[in-house]
């Protein structure tokens, strides 16, 4: 029993944290400066906005990479708006890919900016879910009510896994219907490097999801609301 139980709990890591670790792992692997490269991240990403016609949308450095739908910008970190790596080239396609759906009106896009701000209202519900654990535990002094308790708090954050699961298709969209054929038609990677940009590419559409996933089981939050 005991070794069946550590191969589910093994396994249970594996689902939720893998996601994440190999999206990291992804990014880093290919994240090797390239000087043979024609430009940064940063520079591509302008490139690709000017040829869209969208020299309106500024490149900005920010901690994290992201297209900001509702003040048009895109978004790339230090790394790769600077960086010539096969990671920078194909994160700055992939954001500028949300630019030109965002363009284009794309409906999944403008539904997902709609209902981000409901989504946070839900995390921000389970904060408090899991902030007044330990009150509630000290009132009712019921571990069958803290567990219930922590349970609502887990599937408040499930609501940000599912949103990001539904929408997954705009990022797949950015990555491989838009990204992937800009990078190979406008020939900014040899062919050698593709396949590496086809990894980044894929482990930025899954961002998201993968980062969503660990939330619902963050040990180190859940574990200090328990008492044994």
């Amino acid at each position: 029993m005991p070794v069946l139980l550590a191969l589910a709990v093994a396994l249970l890591f594996g689902l939720v944290f893998g996601p994440q670790w190999w999206v990291r792992r992804a990014m880093q692997q290919h994240a090797t400066e390239r000087p043979d490269l024609p430009g940064t991240g940063g520079e591509l990403a302008r490139h690709l906005l000017d040829l869209a016609q969208l020299e309106h949308v500024p490149v900005e450095i920010a901690p994290a990479d992201h297209y900001d739908s509702v003040a048009d910008v895109v978004r790339l970190s230090p790394e790769n708006h600077n960086g010539r790596s096969i990671t920078a080239v194909a994160v700055a396609a992939h954001e500028v890919s949300h630019a030109l759906q965002h363009a284009a009106g794309d409906r999944l896009l403008a539904a997902r900016v709609t209902f981000a701000p409901v989504v946070q209202g839900f995390e921000y519900a389970a904060a408090v879910v899991m902030a007044t654990a330990p009150l509630m535990l000290a009132v009712v002094k019921s571990p069958v009510l803290l567990a219930l308790q922590v349970g609502i708090g887990i599937a408040l954050l499930g609501v940000r896994f599912a949103f990001h699961l539904v929408t997954l298709p705009v990022e797949l969209d950015a990555s491989f219907r838009r990204a992937l054929p800009i990078l190979e038609a406008g020939r900014f990677l040899d062919a050698a490097d593709m396949l590496g940009a086809r990894t980044v590419l894929r482990a930025a559409a899954l961002t998201y999801v993968a980062s969503s996933l660990v939330s619902l089981v963050n040990i180190a939050r859940f574990r200090r609301l328990l008492p044994f």
